[in-house]
């Protein structure tokens, strides 16, 4: 049986079409945390405030956009490893305190665009951070606010694989969650 080289082609670009995931899966690693609280309660929440769920946008020259959606939510997966944080930098996580940290998820996103001879991945990474405090539990609340940006760039040959775009998201993410929990803004608001 003589098999044609365009015939051969078609079915390898086809295999590997077939193996490409439907969806991009999280997992960043918990950076290094300095002590810097003895026992400080905080509570703790997450929102997600983005417009849509996708977390990769795949475009292609004359196509419609791919979107690609996370394994897990980002928001309970952000909310986790700052609760890890903050509890390695020595907080005692509980509701009802006096003292309350919001993160907001604002922006997670890797716009990809590929072309015939590689492609170009950007992506941008913003969190909110939120906290506020009453005083010995009285009614003077007292306000701290800062927007924490990561971005990165990745470009490479052909087309992009998920496994790097996962590992550049996640290092994205590990970087930015470092820079919230080692600010010494925060710190301070969150143990005077």
């Amino acid at each position: 049986m003589k098999v044609t080289l365009p015939a051969l082609f078609a079915a390898v670009l086809l295999a590997g079409c077939a193996s490409q995931p439907s969806y991009i899966a999280l997992s960043p690693e918990l950076p290094a945390v300095s002590p810097v609280a003895v026992g400080q309660v905080v509570s703790l929440s997450t929102v997600d405030t983005r417009k849509a769920n996708f977390i990769v946008r795949i475009n292609e020259d004359g196509k419609a956009a791919r979107l690609v959606a996370p394994g897990e939510p980002p928001r309970a997966q952000i909310e986790d490893l700052l609760r890890q944080g903050l509890t390695k930098a020595g907080y005692q996580i509980g509701a009802g305190s006096d003292t309350s940290v919001e993160f907001q998820l604002e922006q997670l996103l890797t716009d990809v665009n590929e072309g015939t001879f590689g492609f170009e991945a950007n992506s941008n990474l913003v969190i909110s951070v939120m906290a506020f405090r009453r005083p010995g539990g009285g009614n003077e609340q007292q306000y701290f606010s800062k927007r924490y940006t990561a971005r990165g760039t990745l470009k490479g040959p052909f087309s992009a694989d998920f496994a790097t775009l996962e590992l550049d998201m996640n290092k994205l993410i590990t970087k930015l969650s470092a820079d919230i929990l080692n600010d010494s803004e925060l710190h301070q608001f969150l143990t005077r």
